[in-house]
């Protein structure tokens, strides 16, 4: 979870604006967290107290709704009776971390992942991309640290989230097309904020990383929606890589209080 909101935080300046330098500073100081990491935060709080999701998507939404929410969900938030949205965009999967550090065995992610993503994101392709990300991370944490045969469990977590999901996650980041398939001919620039894309090339990011902070790296200089980008991707190099200490120290300086304390509850209820 703290790499999904590093993460987003280390995006959030470049999201659909010109590339970074190749040696862009990771620890920007003018960085700031975004929708991506309170929804994070609010499904975390949602295991640790035990309190509906979306009550808690609302409470958050409204507390921090100047943290750049679609539009869609901006009025989800506010609605006084708030219905599935029939969304496949990549908040889906942004959020959804804590279900693969809580759940015990691989279908509980799966029923974890659907029950907190349907009560917005109930379009197929929003529920595939949350069970995916949150799969590859139950999959990621319960590996080894023997570097010897990292390469060799990255493949394998890969190859499980390509059977079970049908995603391409072998055609290295270089020679994938990023134009929109049929679906998306309506709204070409949509492609780029949905699951369709956002999830098989995060995973594809996390295949092509050495380190925790190479994925990072990666993802932000792909372009397009770097915040989520980099969300859903260090949320699965956290799982399997960690995180370097300095990173979470700089996390903490760019979250309220509220945010920590839940973040906290959450480790000490199920361990990291």
């Amino acid at each position: 979870m703290w790499g999904a909101i590093f993460g987003d935080i280390v995006g959030s300046l470049y999201e659909f604006r010109a590339k970074p330098p190749e040696n862009f500073p990771l620890l920007h100081p003018a960085a700031y967290f975004t929708d991506d990491t309170v929804l994070t935060v609010a499904v975390a709080d949602h295991f640790v107290h035990e309190i509906n999701v979306i009550s808690l998507f609302q409470q958050y939404g409204r507390r921090y709704s100047n943290c750049g929410f679609g539009a869609r969900f901006y009025q989800w938030i506010w609605n006084d009776n708030p219905q599935p949205l029939q969304s496949w965009g990549n908040g889906a999967a942004m959020r959804i971390s804590p279900v693969g550090w809580v759940a015990s065995n691989e279908h509980e992610v799966l029923s974890l992942a659907r029950n907190i993503t349907t009560v917005s994101h109930n379009h197929p392709e929003g529920i595939r991309g949350a069970q995916a990300v949150a799969m590859a991370i139950f999959l990621a944490h319960r590996r080894g640290r023997n570097d010897a045969i990292r390469i060799g469990e990255k493949l394998q977590i890969i190859d499980r989230i390509e059977s079970m999901f049908g995603y391409d996650l072998h055609t290295p980041l270089r020679e994938r097309n990023s134009n929109p398939p049929p679906f998306f001919e309506w709204d070409p620039a949509s492609y780029l904020i949905s699951c369709q894309y956002s999830v098989p090339i995060a995973l594809r990011i996390f295949m092509e990383s050495q380190n925790f902070t190479d994925a990072i790296r990666k993802a932000v200089l792909l372009g397009g929606d770097t915040d989520t980008i980099a969300c859903i991707t260090g949320s699965i190099a956290e799982a399997f890589y960690g995180i370097p200490s300095d990173y979470i120290q700089y996390v903490c300086g760019k979250l309220p209080k509220e945010f920590i304390s839940v973040i906290n509850s959450f480790f000490e209820k199920f361990g990291h």
